[in-house]
């Protein structure tokens, strides 16, 4: 079977990594794939499209027949950080790695219903499950582990937003950063975080009702990792009349829930919203930049 990119996971990696990087790798994955697969006898189904942002997912079968997933992601977007989550979390609130070691970089995983996620239910519904998810995967990290910090990581993303904070948007970027460098140096937490979750990472499963998949696993606080959940579903927020104190109620509300302070959580929320919109913008994505600046300023 030809495992041709889909050109979501073609847009994104050029976008995160630069193409240089990521072309050459694209150029080889339909192969990469094929041996991925054929190392582990799997017969593939199909390639799930439009499928993730760092990797091609095929859904398979073992060679008993067993359904699986294999997702085949490049060395630089760091699959063994994310194997080394998955391990340690070991099904608990996350897809189950289905074999213990690897012969490459390759991860062969439950399979889960790619085409429902928690993004398919009522928004009250849906925050109450992704809630009720994330908790499960906040537990202490493993000794020894080499995942970056919240600290480490949102210290590389300030470097860019301090170059684009000029103009109109330099007192938005501005309260961002200093709301990040007063959360990063007073963390009291050291979890171990999904690192991207939002609904659409949340998809229905057989052996429980929902599990996460496609973490970018890292170490700090809760607030951190349910600061991107804040602003799911953003275009609905900035549509509605209310969208403003609406968002503002959201993150009480989950802060509440997840008995998480909820100031830390507006500031790192301010801080994801911002970045991302800057990132967006300078993707020529001006369209969610609008959206994700226009909510951010809402905060």
């Amino acid at each position: 079977m030809a495992f041709e990119p889909p050109e979501r996971l073609v847009r994104a990696l050029g976008e995160t990594y630069g193409d240089a990087l990521a072309g050459p790798w694209l150029g080889r994955l339909p192969e990469l794939a094929e041996q991925s697969a054929a190392r582990r006898g799997l017969t593939v189904d199909r390639v799930q499209a439009p499928g993730g942002r760092s990797s091609l997912v095929a859904l398979v079968r073992r060679p008993d027949g067993a359904p699986a997933a294999l997702k085949v992601a490049p060395s630089f977007a760091r699959p063994d950080l994310e194997r080394a989550a998955l391990a340690h979390w070991n099904g608990w609130g996350a897809a189950q790695l289905m074999e213990e070691g690897a012969p490459d970089d390759a991860l062969l995983l439950e399979r889960l219903h790619p085409e429902v996620s928690l993004r398919s239910l009522p928004e009250a519904k849906a925050l109450l499950e992704a809630a009720g998810t994330v908790r499960r995967l906040w537990v202490e990290p493993p000794g020894g582990h080499g995942f970056e910090s919240v600290a480490e990581r949102t210290g590389r993303q300030s470097v860019p937003m301090r170059a684009a904070g000029r103009g109109e948007l330099a007192p938005l970027v501005t309260a961002a950063l200093a709301a990040r460098d007063e959360l990063a140096s007073s963390a009291a937490e050291l979890m171990l975080l999904h690192g991207n979750f939002r609904q659409s990472k949340v998809l229905s499963g057989e052996r429980v009702p929902w599990l996460t998949v496609g973490p970018e696993p890292l170490v700090g606080e809760r607030a951190y990792d349910l600061a991107r959940l804040v602003r799911d579903r953003v275009e609905d927020l900035i549509a509605a009349p209310t969208g403003a104190s609406a968002a503002r109620r959201r993150v009480k509300k989950l802060a509440d829930s997840l008995d998480v302070d909820p100031e830390r959580l507006h500031g790192w929320t301010l801080f994801r919203a911002v970045e991302s919109g800057l990132r967006a913008g300078a993707a020529g994505r001006h369209r969610d930049a609008e959206l994700l600046l226009e909510f951010a300023g809402w905060l």
